[in-house]
């Protein structure tokens, strides 16, 4: 009998373990879509309701963020998406942009070799050669199962119908304005003050659309559309050109796919650094049972934070375009050598990032991306993250043609070694190239369990979104939370260099704080940013959906 006990209390154990955390966020149960605005979530939806597929509503969702969401959402910027088709197969597209043929190593230096301020990063001469519409084409001709003309309307009439302001949109318009006026002038459209409640109109973003509706591909990057913004980014002073225009073409790519524990994790591969680093910490942590400690505790967050600080050490040094340069896949995701770089790691006492790296290099990217989340009827499931880099890109603005233009060159190495604005400090593997495509944090995620469909998960936050996204899945898996619980929890990041933890406003103890003090840990008390605004799906035991739409921002999540 007492053996039965015994036997009896560990089953109860293990069952308790295993009980799925009962969900907190929206439930549907044939398909959903989650994005950083309403607007863009409902159209990529109501997509999937009429009939249209997850690919048709990465379509509609994506060219839909660009009216509804111009921070981040873009016709003038680039991404990757990484997805899983319901029999299982996966694979990635990289529609990041690219440096203009004009391009050259030293293209941001002045004569006596040191970085011209903002020119990477503010107006024309910070534009790469955008990606998305070539992006949302490329999937579209693989994966479409409905006209274009269907997924394009309801974008258009969007924009031309409006989008009603909210509080946090507004604050951010109010806190760019002097930014667009210094480079648009004062007659720009985002030179006057919106309110909460105001709305949005873009004729001349609908009219474009429509051009792209009618013309395909060729409606952007050829014709009157290319010839106009060509001539436009040059008047202002950039390099893009219609024939760096005319060139660009999407890439598909395989996935970084690797297991931890009963996981099995797809994640996007270079120039996206994030499944090689997600990869690395993953298996780094996985040998010490993170499970077995409490969410968000001292020996948690030291275990992943370590982790992190050798991963992101590799991703900063070797880490570029795989068609410009060498990467050592073999290594940096073999088991012994990760097995190696975490020899050192102890519970006591905090490893100086000076004892890990490579050699000086510092990447603090933009955070200004976003990320959304679809799964429909038939179990097809796609995650995508989309940028212009730093919030409103360049803060260049066709007026003619109604929307951003991407500041992504400054992504590049403007030169190994040297910061640019953002902080980045890049090595060798990442300098400027003509009609290369600069490093990414980007981590489009999506997670199988026992063969099966788990989790869609992604984030924006520059390089904070490798962290977020492996804590948003921890949570779930390892500490058994529900989508939004996960979502909603507070995150931390450490990124090996600077040196210093940070953690997010609220949520976390000083006396985890100082204990952490205590084992040699430099905590960042000056920065407490929100870290990442992650847009997830988890998929339930009976096969329903569960949302995880980040309260950190105006996200939502909408499905049937």
């Amino acid at each position: 009998m007492r053996y039965l006990s015994v036997f009896c209390i560990a089953l109860l154990f293990i069952n308790c373990k295993q009980q799925i955390a009962t969900p907190t966020g929206l439930v549907t149960e044939n398909a959903m879509v989650v994005s950083a605005r309403e607007e863009a979530s409902k159209i990529g939806s109501d997509i999937m309701a009429t009939g249209g597929n997850a690919f048709d509503a990465m379509v509609a969702t994506e060219l839909a963020l660009a009216v509804a969401y111009p921070f981040a959402g873009n016709l003038g910027g680039g991404g990757f998406i990484v997805y899983r088709k319901n029999n299982g197969e996966t694979g990635g597209l990289d529609y990041r942009e690219k440096a203009p043929l004009a391009a050259h190593k030293d293209m941001y230096l002045d004569s006596l070799g040191n970085v011209i301020p903002d020119m990477s990063t503010v107006g024309a001469t910070a534009v790469g050669v955008p990606g998305t519409v070539a992006g949302v084409f490329a999937v579209h001709e693989k994966f479409g199962s409905l006209p274009i003309a269907e997924l394009l309307q309801p974008v258009i009439d969007l924009a031309k119908r409006g989008v009603v302001v909210t509080e946090k949109q507004a604050k951010r318009i109010e806190y760019y304005h002097d930014r667009f006026v210094e480079v648009n002038g004062d007659s720009t459209k985002f030179a006057q003050a919106f309110k909460p409640g105001d709305t949005i109109k873009y004729p001349e973003l609908a009219k474009t659309l429509t051009t792209i509706m009618e013309q395909g591909k060729d409606g952007f990057y050829k014709g009157e559309v290319a010839e106009k913004l060509a001539t436009f980014i040059q008047e202002k002073g950039g390099f893009v050109t219609v024939e760096d225009l005319a060139k660009y073409e999407a890439k598909w790519r395989d996935p970084i796919e690797f297991d931890y524990e009963d996981l099995h994790i797809i994640s996007m591969s270079p120039p996206s650094s994030g499944g090689v680093t997600i990869n690395q910490i993953f298996k780094m942590i996985e040998p010490h049972d993170i499970g077995q400690f409490e969410h968000n505790s001292a020996q948690a967050v030291q275990l992943f934070t370590e982790a992190a600080r050798r991963a992101y050490a590799d991703r900063n040094y070797f880490l570029g375009d795989p068609d410009f340069v060498d990467i050592p896949f073999d290594v940096l995701q073999d088991d012994a050598y990760l097995h190696g770089r975490m020899a050192d790691f102890s519970f006591d006492k905090a490893t100086l990032s000076s004892d890990v790296g490579h050699g000086e290099i510092e990447i603090v990217e933009s955070m200004e991306t976003t990320h959304y989340s679809i799964v429909d009827a038939q179990g097809n499931a796609i995650s995508a993250t989309t940028t212009l880099n730093g919030g409103y890109g360049s803060k260049l603005y066709s007026e003619e043609l109604g929307f951003f233009l991407n500041n992504e060159m400054d992504d590049f190495s403007s030169k190994p070694g040297v910061p640019n604005m953002f902080g980045l400090i890049g090595a060798e593997a990442n300098s400027i190239a003509p009609e290369k495509r600069m490093l990414s944090s980007m981590t489009p995620t999506i997670v199988e369990k026992d063969g099966k469909l788990y989790l869609v998960v992604g984030t924006p936050g520059g390089s904070t979104i490798i962290t977020a996204v492996a804590q948003t899945i921890l949570n779930v898996h390892e500490f058994n939370l529900s989508m939004q619980d996960a979502v909603n929890a507070p995150r931390f990041h450490h990124q090996w260099l600077p040196d210093m933890v940070i953690f997010e406003p609220e949520g976390f103890a000083n006396t985890l704080k100082e204990d952490l003090k205590s084992k040699g840990y430099i905590i960042n008390e000056e920065r407490t940013p929100i870290i990442g605004k992650v847009d997830a799906i988890r998929i339930l035991p009976d096969g329903t959906l569960e949302a995880g739409a980040d309260k950190r921002g105006d996200d939502k999540a909408v499905g049937f």
